[in-house]
């Protein structure tokens, strides 16, 4: 039996269109639920997930309340969902490393062990074992190597390849290392980490593999396409045919406009990309026939809270999900905690009645 995301990934997706969403506003859930998501975490995520199974969300083991944002110590570093971050990545590259020289010597493959580094993926990367036994912990012990046929069951890394060295030493540090001939070593060095990583991740229990890597920003590259097709999708064209020859398929994560190395991801053997709104989706679905897509939902929509503006988005989303059976319904740029949960609603409701296929 296969599940809807399964079939979507695929290219099959059902007549229903189902949601991807990244969802980070707990005053909407407060809002569609009637609890207070602050008073009643779990009571409120149950009630949502009667009222709005399309999104999926987890529901929190307690009840137990949580600090409101405004109650919360430190608000210096920007608020996600609930809670302020407790970083900056350049703050914490900048009391790691003494200097940039000091980062050009830095061995990833001596480090080895990132927990508490804030990279997204601390962890252990000392070796293939290591790495799978931490990732296997995630999964049922009955289902052994293989994940249930036909289930979207997967496994998530934020770490591609491209965010290493931009988490590890900062975003400014890494625009100004980054051309240095030094610099290859770093890479080599993060790509033989990666490289343990997707073998651990080909004897996973998983059907999918979700990459991300920020590639881009929302007017298009970070970096040279002569760069980016030396040190990074090589390595992609590599990863992704090991996890693939285990009969596993991979979906591609990116922030920003990714029309100008679509075509380059596309070839390194990905089922499809979720990005942003920048990212042309029509074109997409005309030159990759019923490839994997999602992320066409614009947030900047949401919070003008104007609801022909809202209807004119979701039939436009619609459009693109009738050329393509890999199409997911998506806000791309994130449902974050500032946006109007009245425009939330709408867009949920206004899919739920327009997002069919013919």
């Amino acid at each position: 039996m296969q599940d809807e995301r399964y079939m979507t990934y695929m290219g099959k997706g059902p007549k229903k269109i189902v949601h991807w969403e990244h969802w980070s506003c707990p005053d909407a859930e407060t809002f569609l639920t009637g609890i207070d998501y602050y008073d009643h975490p779990k009571l409120c995520r149950e009630k949502l997930a009667k009222l709005y199974p399309q999104l999926e969300l987890g529901i929190p083991e307690t009840d137990a309340p949580r600090i409101r944002p405004e109650n919360q110590a430190d608000k210096s570093h920007g608020r996600w969902g609930d809670s302020y971050r407790d970083h900056w990545q350049q703050d914490e590259a900048s009391s790691r490393f003494k200097s940039i020289d000091d980062m050009m010597r830095f061995s990833p493959l001596e480090q080895a062990d990132f927990n508490g580094w804030h990279v997204v993926e601390d962890g252990d990367y000392s070796s293939e074992e290591v790495i799978y036994e931490r990732y296997r912990k995630r999964f049922p012990a009955e289902w052994g190597n293989k994940a249930p046929e036909g289930s979207s069951a997967g496994v998530f890394f934020y770490n591609t390849m491209f965010m290493w060295p931009m988490l590890v030493f900062g975003y400014e540090n890494f625009m100004t290392m980054c051309l240095e001939p030094e610099f290859e070593r770093i890479m080599d060095e993060f790509a033989e980490i990666n490289r343990r990583v997707f073998k651990a991740f080909a004897r996973l229990p998983v059907n999918f593999v979700t990459c991300h890597d920020d590639i881009v920003l929302s007017n298009g590259p970070v970096c040279s396409p002569e760069w980016m097709r030396k040190f990074i999708f090589p390595r992609y064209e590599e990863y992704w045919d090991i996890v693939k020859k285990s009969g596993k398929e991979v979906i591609f994560m990116v922030d920003g406009c990714v029309d100008a190395f679509a075509d380059d991801v596309m070839s390194c053997g990905t089922r499809g990309i979720i990005s942003e709104p920048y990212t042309d989706y029509k074109a997409l679905a005309r030159r990759y026939k019923n490839c994997f897509i999602a992320g066409e939902g614009d947030n900047r929509v949401l919070n003008r809270n104007n609801p022909a503006e809202i209807r004119k988005m979701v039939e436009s989303m619609v459009e693109t999900g009738r050329m393509s059976q890999g199409y997911m319904m998506c806000i791309g740029n994130h449902i974050p905690f500032n946006t109007p949960p009245e425009a939330i609603k709408l867009y949920l409701d206004l899919s739920a009645e327009l997002a069919y296929r013919n």
